[in-house]
Protein backbone atom coordinates (compact mmCIF):
# COMPACT_ATOMS: atom_id res chain seq x y z
CA UNK A 1 0.00 0.00 0.00
CA UNK A 2 0.78 3.91 -0.67
CA UNK A 3 -0.44 6.95 0.27
CA UNK A 4 -1.06 8.89 -3.06
CA UNK A 5 -2.83 12.56 -3.48
CA UNK A 6 -5.31 12.46 -5.78
CA UNK A 7 -8.38 14.61 -6.92
CA UNK A 8 -11.89 13.55 -7.96
CA UNK A 9 -12.61 17.02 -9.85
CA UNK A 10 -10.39 19.95 -10.96
CA UNK A 11 -10.85 22.72 -8.99
CA UNK A 12 -8.76 24.78 -6.41
CA UNK A 13 -5.96 23.14 -3.56
CA UNK A 14 -8.97 22.03 -1.21
CA UNK A 15 -9.65 19.21 -4.54
CA UNK A 16 -6.04 17.58 -3.03
CA UNK A 17 -6.96 14.28 -1.25
CA UNK A 18 -4.40 11.86 0.29
CA UNK A 19 -5.76 8.22 -0.28
CA UNK A 20 -4.73 4.77 0.38
CA UNK A 21 -3.71 2.97 -2.61
CA UNK A 22 -2.73 -0.76 -3.90
CA UNK A 23 0.87 -0.72 -5.35
CA UNK A 24 1.43 -3.35 -7.90
CA UNK A 25 4.60 -5.09 -9.80
CA UNK A 26 6.21 -3.41 -12.48
CA UNK A 27 5.25 -4.32 -16.23
CA UNK A 28 7.12 -4.62 -19.30
CA UNK A 29 9.01 -1.61 -19.42
CA UNK A 30 8.28 -0.52 -15.75
CA UNK A 31 9.64 -0.10 -12.96
CA UNK A 32 8.71 0.41 -9.17
CA UNK A 33 10.15 3.49 -7.08
CA UNK A 34 9.61 3.93 -3.95
CA UNK A 35 10.40 7.89 -3.31
CA UNK A 36 12.42 9.61 -0.85
CA UNK A 37 11.31 13.23 -2.10
CA UNK A 38 8.65 15.14 -4.18
CA UNK A 39 9.00 17.68 -7.00
CA UNK A 40 6.09 20.81 -6.98
CA UNK A 41 5.65 22.39 -10.33
CA UNK A 42 3.33 24.27 -11.69
CA UNK A 43 2.15 22.01 -14.05
CA UNK A 44 1.01 20.36 -11.03
CA UNK A 45 -1.88 23.30 -10.51
CA UNK A 46 -2.71 23.31 -14.14
CA UNK A 47 -3.65 19.81 -13.87
CA UNK A 48 -5.51 20.62 -10.62
CA UNK A 49 -7.27 23.46 -12.08
CA UNK A 50 -8.11 22.25 -15.08
CA UNK A 51 -6.36 24.24 -16.93
CA UNK A 52 -4.79 20.87 -18.75
CA UNK A 53 -7.54 18.47 -19.00
CA UNK A 54 -6.69 15.07 -17.93
CA UNK A 55 -9.35 12.03 -16.63
CA UNK A 56 -10.60 11.56 -13.52
CA UNK A 57 -9.80 10.56 -10.55
CA UNK A 58 -6.46 11.60 -11.12
CA UNK A 59 -3.04 11.31 -9.56
CA UNK A 60 -0.89 14.25 -9.36
CA UNK A 61 2.87 15.24 -9.87
CA UNK A 62 5.38 15.07 -12.26
CA UNK A 63 8.94 14.29 -10.45
CA UNK A 64 10.12 12.64 -7.96
CA UNK A 65 13.15 10.81 -6.64
CA UNK A 66 13.74 7.68 -4.77
CA UNK A 67 15.12 3.91 -4.38
CA UNK A 68 14.29 1.67 -7.38
CA UNK A 69 12.24 -1.12 -5.59
CA UNK A 70 11.40 -3.94 -8.87
CA UNK A 71 12.03 -3.85 -12.66
CA UNK A 72 9.94 -4.87 -14.93
CA UNK A 73 10.98 -6.90 -18.44
CA UNK A 74 13.08 -5.44 -20.76
CA UNK A 75 13.99 -2.53 -18.46
CA UNK A 76 18.00 -2.98 -18.68
CA UNK A 77 19.38 0.78 -17.56
CA UNK A 78 18.02 0.37 -14.22
CA UNK A 79 18.42 -2.11 -11.37
CA UNK A 80 16.86 -3.01 -8.06
CA UNK A 81 18.45 -0.59 -5.25
CA UNK A 82 19.32 1.84 -7.68
CA UNK A 83 19.20 5.31 -6.61
CA UNK A 84 16.88 7.16 -9.42
CA UNK A 85 15.07 10.33 -10.53
CA UNK A 86 12.80 11.39 -13.02
CA UNK A 87 10.33 13.65 -14.32
CA UNK A 88 8.01 11.79 -16.38
CA UNK A 89 4.42 11.17 -17.38
CA UNK A 90 2.28 10.19 -16.38
CA UNK A 91 1.48 12.13 -13.01
CA UNK A 92 1.87 10.11 -9.96
CA UNK A 93 4.53 10.94 -8.36
CA UNK A 94 2.48 12.58 -4.84
CA UNK A 95 2.62 9.44 -3.51
CA UNK A 96 5.17 6.84 -1.14
CA UNK A 97 5.73 4.47 -4.10
CA UNK A 98 4.57 4.09 -7.70
CA UNK A 99 4.85 1.59 -10.89
CA UNK A 100 5.78 3.92 -13.83
CA UNK A 101 6.95 3.55 -17.02
CA UNK A 102 11.14 3.48 -16.97
CA UNK A 103 12.09 5.27 -19.81
CA UNK A 104 12.61 9.04 -18.12
CA UNK A 105 13.93 7.34 -14.96
CA UNK A 106 17.32 8.02 -15.14
CA UNK A 107 20.18 6.59 -12.41
CA UNK A 108 20.75 9.90 -9.67
CA UNK A 109 24.45 10.27 -9.12
CA UNK A 110 25.84 9.74 -5.59
CA UNK A 111 27.12 13.35 -5.54
CA UNK A 112 23.33 14.33 -5.66
CA UNK A 113 20.57 14.26 -2.88
CA UNK A 114 17.30 13.03 -2.92
CA UNK A 115 16.21 16.29 -2.35
CA UNK A 116 17.85 18.03 -4.78
CA UNK A 117 16.94 14.92 -7.70
CA UNK A 118 13.40 15.39 -6.75
CA UNK A 119 13.66 19.50 -6.93
CA UNK A 120 15.88 19.69 -10.12
CA UNK A 121 14.76 17.27 -13.06
CA UNK A 122 11.50 18.56 -13.96
CA UNK A 123 12.89 22.39 -13.72
CA UNK A 124 16.25 21.52 -14.59
CA UNK A 125 15.54 19.39 -17.69
CA UNK A 126 13.23 22.25 -18.98
CA UNK A 127 16.49 25.18 -18.65
CA UNK A 128 18.22 22.27 -20.62
CA UNK A 129 16.23 22.36 -23.30
CA UNK A 130 15.53 25.99 -23.06
CA UNK A 131 18.96 27.16 -23.41
CA UNK A 132 20.99 24.46 -25.80
CA UNK A 133 17.32 23.28 -27.75
CA UNK A 134 15.67 26.83 -28.30
CA UNK A 135 17.58 28.99 -30.15
CA UNK A 136 17.32 31.41 -32.16
CA UNK A 137 18.25 31.93 -35.99
CA UNK A 138 22.01 31.81 -36.58
CA UNK A 139 22.73 30.24 -32.65
CA UNK A 140 24.21 32.18 -29.64
CA UNK A 141 26.99 34.13 -29.41
CA UNK A 142 28.80 35.41 -26.31
CA UNK A 143 27.34 38.28 -24.64
CA UNK A 144 23.99 37.63 -26.51
CA UNK A 145 20.99 39.28 -24.46
CA UNK A 146 18.03 36.91 -23.63
CA UNK A 147 14.81 37.73 -21.61
CA UNK A 148 13.77 34.99 -19.26
CA UNK A 149 10.72 36.02 -17.20
CA UNK A 150 10.04 34.82 -13.75
CA UNK A 151 13.90 34.35 -13.30
CA UNK A 152 13.09 33.87 -9.24
CA UNK A 153 11.36 30.97 -9.84
CA UNK A 154 12.78 27.15 -10.08
CA UNK A 155 13.47 27.16 -13.50
CA UNK A 156 14.45 30.71 -13.64
CA UNK A 157 17.33 30.47 -10.67
CA UNK A 158 18.31 27.46 -13.00
CA UNK A 159 18.47 29.37 -16.20
CA UNK A 160 20.12 32.15 -14.34
CA UNK A 161 23.23 30.20 -13.86
CA UNK A 162 23.01 28.23 -17.20
CA UNK A 163 22.95 31.36 -19.19
CA UNK A 164 26.06 32.57 -17.72
CA UNK A 165 28.02 29.42 -17.93
CA UNK A 166 27.03 29.79 -21.65
CA UNK A 167 27.92 33.38 -21.66
CA UNK A 168 24.66 34.95 -22.40
CA UNK A 169 23.27 38.00 -20.60
CA UNK A 170 20.37 37.28 -18.92
CA UNK A 171 17.79 39.97 -18.62
CA UNK A 172 15.45 38.71 -15.62
CA UNK A 173 11.97 39.43 -14.86
CA UNK A 174 10.45 39.15 -11.18
CA UNK A 175 7.59 40.76 -9.04
CA UNK A 176 9.32 42.31 -6.27
CA UNK A 177 12.89 44.07 -5.24
CA UNK A 178 13.95 40.92 -3.05
CA UNK A 179 12.75 38.53 -6.05
CA UNK A 180 14.70 40.65 -8.32
CA UNK A 181 18.18 40.49 -6.10
CA UNK A 182 17.59 36.35 -5.83
CA UNK A 183 17.70 36.28 -9.49
CA UNK A 184 20.43 39.13 -9.89
CA UNK A 185 22.74 37.08 -7.02
CA UNK A 186 22.25 33.71 -9.41
CA UNK A 187 24.12 35.03 -12.66
CA UNK A 188 21.27 37.00 -14.41
CA UNK A 189 23.16 40.27 -16.05
CA UNK A 190 20.18 42.33 -15.17
CA UNK A 191 16.85 42.57 -13.54
CA UNK A 192 13.57 44.22 -14.05
CA UNK A 193 11.00 44.14 -11.25
CA UNK A 194 7.51 44.52 -13.56
CA UNK A 195 5.59 45.09 -10.61
CA UNK A 196 7.38 48.68 -10.58
CA UNK A 197 8.52 49.14 -14.02
CA UNK A 198 7.78 48.80 -17.66
CA UNK A 199 9.97 45.39 -18.86
CA UNK A 200 9.46 46.26 -22.81
CA UNK A 201 10.85 49.87 -21.86
CA UNK A 202 13.83 48.62 -19.81
CA UNK A 203 14.76 46.22 -22.10
CA UNK A 204 15.23 48.86 -25.04
CA UNK A 205 17.30 50.57 -22.49
CA UNK A 206 19.26 47.87 -21.66
CA UNK A 207 19.94 46.74 -25.04
CA UNK A 208 20.77 49.93 -26.89
CA UNK A 209 17.04 49.91 -28.19
CA UNK A 210 18.20 46.68 -29.74
CA UNK A 211 16.16 44.01 -28.26
CA UNK A 212 16.84 40.33 -27.17
CA UNK A 213 17.60 37.26 -29.36
CA UNK A 214 15.40 34.95 -27.43
CA UNK A 215 12.21 35.54 -24.97
CA UNK A 216 11.78 32.60 -22.26
CA UNK A 217 8.16 32.91 -21.09
CA UNK A 218 6.14 30.76 -18.74
CA UNK A 219 4.13 33.42 -17.42
CA UNK A 220 1.49 33.94 -20.33
CA UNK A 221 -1.14 35.95 -20.42
CA UNK A 222 -0.14 38.98 -18.73
CA UNK A 223 3.73 39.50 -20.27
CA UNK A 224 2.92 38.24 -23.51
CA UNK A 225 2.75 41.28 -26.45
CA UNK A 226 4.94 43.14 -24.47
CA UNK A 227 7.70 40.30 -24.71
CA UNK A 228 6.76 39.93 -28.72
CA UNK A 229 8.23 43.47 -28.74
CA UNK A 230 11.19 42.91 -26.58
CA UNK A 231 12.58 40.93 -29.53
CA UNK A 232 15.21 41.71 -32.21
CA UNK A 233 14.40 40.92 -35.92
CA UNK A 234 14.83 37.25 -36.22
CA UNK A 235 14.05 37.02 -32.73
CA UNK A 236 12.52 33.65 -30.89
CA UNK A 237 9.60 33.53 -28.95
CA UNK A 238 9.51 30.51 -26.73
CA UNK A 239 6.57 30.21 -24.60
CA UNK A 240 6.73 27.59 -21.99
CA UNK A 241 3.87 28.39 -19.42
CA UNK A 242 0.87 29.76 -18.34
CA UNK A 243 1.52 31.47 -14.84
CA UNK A 244 -0.80 33.86 -15.62
CA UNK A 245 -3.30 32.09 -17.83
CA UNK A 246 -3.31 31.50 -21.28
CA UNK A 247 -2.39 33.27 -23.78
CA UNK A 248 -5.23 34.85 -26.74
CA UNK A 249 -5.10 33.21 -30.03
CA UNK A 250 -2.64 34.80 -31.91
CA UNK A 251 -2.42 35.60 -35.62
CA UNK A 252 0.86 34.63 -37.27
CA UNK A 253 0.25 38.03 -39.47
CA UNK A 254 1.39 39.91 -36.86
CA UNK A 255 4.84 38.50 -36.09
CA UNK A 256 6.20 40.10 -39.77
CA UNK A 257 5.80 43.42 -39.27
CA UNK A 258 7.47 42.48 -35.58
CA UNK A 259 10.54 41.48 -37.25
CA UNK A 260 10.18 38.47 -39.15
CA UNK A 261 9.90 36.61 -35.65
CA UNK A 262 9.83 33.21 -34.66
CA UNK A 263 7.23 31.71 -32.50
CA UNK A 264 7.35 28.52 -30.61
CA UNK A 265 5.22 26.45 -27.87
CA UNK A 266 7.46 23.79 -25.99
CA UNK A 267 7.17 21.26 -23.39
CA UNK A 268 9.23 19.02 -21.95
CA UNK A 269 7.92 15.80 -22.74
CA UNK A 270 8.20 16.09 -26.29
CA UNK A 271 11.91 16.53 -25.34
CA UNK A 272 12.33 13.45 -22.91
CA UNK A 273 10.17 11.25 -25.27
CA UNK A 274 12.81 8.57 -25.54
CA UNK A 275 14.80 6.93 -23.10
CA UNK A 276 18.47 7.87 -25.63
CA UNK A 277 17.15 11.33 -24.82
CA UNK A 278 16.18 11.73 -21.57
CA UNK A 279 19.65 10.44 -20.44
CA UNK A 280 21.46 12.56 -22.62
CA UNK A 281 19.80 15.89 -21.41
CA UNK A 282 19.93 14.59 -18.17
CA UNK A 283 23.57 13.66 -18.23
CA UNK A 284 24.10 17.40 -19.21
CA UNK A 285 22.05 18.49 -16.05
CA UNK A 286 24.28 16.30 -13.85
CA UNK A 287 26.98 17.47 -15.24
CA UNK A 288 26.42 21.29 -14.75
CA UNK A 289 25.79 20.89 -11.00
CA UNK A 290 27.83 18.25 -10.16
CA UNK A 291 30.40 20.66 -11.78
CA UNK A 292 29.08 23.81 -9.75
CA UNK A 293 27.84 26.11 -12.97
CA UNK A 294 24.15 25.32 -11.22
CA UNK A 295 22.88 25.54 -7.76
CA UNK A 296 19.66 23.86 -7.08
CA UNK A 297 18.21 26.06 -4.43
CA UNK A 298 15.67 24.36 -2.75
CA UNK A 299 13.85 27.08 -0.70
CA UNK A 300 10.60 25.83 0.74
CA UNK A 301 10.07 22.07 2.02
CA UNK A 302 6.42 20.85 3.12
CA UNK A 303 5.18 17.57 4.20
CA UNK A 304 2.89 14.95 1.78
CA UNK A 305 -0.12 16.11 4.38
CA UNK A 306 0.88 20.09 3.21
CA UNK A 307 0.47 19.67 -0.09
CA UNK A 308 -2.39 21.54 -0.47
CA UNK A 309 -0.66 24.49 1.49
CA UNK A 310 2.09 24.09 -0.61
CA UNK A 311 0.29 24.48 -4.05
CA UNK A 312 -1.87 27.88 -2.39
CA UNK A 313 1.71 29.44 -1.70
CA UNK A 314 3.00 28.44 -5.66
CA UNK A 315 0.08 30.08 -6.68
CA UNK A 316 0.21 33.40 -4.50
CA UNK A 317 3.08 33.76 -5.91
CA UNK A 318 5.03 32.70 -2.38
CA UNK A 319 7.67 30.50 -3.28
CA UNK A 320 11.36 31.50 -5.11
CA UNK A 321 13.59 28.46 -6.16
CA UNK A 322 12.69 25.27 -6.11
CA UNK A 323 10.14 23.34 -3.62
CA UNK A 324 10.15 19.20 -2.25
CA UNK A 325 8.08 17.22 -0.57
CA UNK A 326 9.39 15.00 1.89
CA UNK A 327 8.26 11.42 3.00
Amino acid sequence: MSKAVIIEKNGGPEELKIVDVQVGQPGAGEIRIRHKAIGLNFIDVYQRSGLYQLPMPLHLGMEASGIVEAVGEGVTHLQVGDRAAYASNPPGSYSEARVMPAKCVVKLPDAISFETGAAMMLKGLTAQYLLKRNVPFGGFKSGDFVLFHAAAGGVGLIACQWAKALGLQLIGTAGSDAKCQLAKNNGAAHVINYSKEDFLARVKEITGGKGVKVVYDSVGKDTWDKSLDCLEPLGLMVSFGNASGPVAPVAPGILGPKGSLYLTRQTLFTHIATRERTQEMADDLFEAVTSGKVHIHIDQTYKLEDVAQAHRDLEARKTTGCTVITL
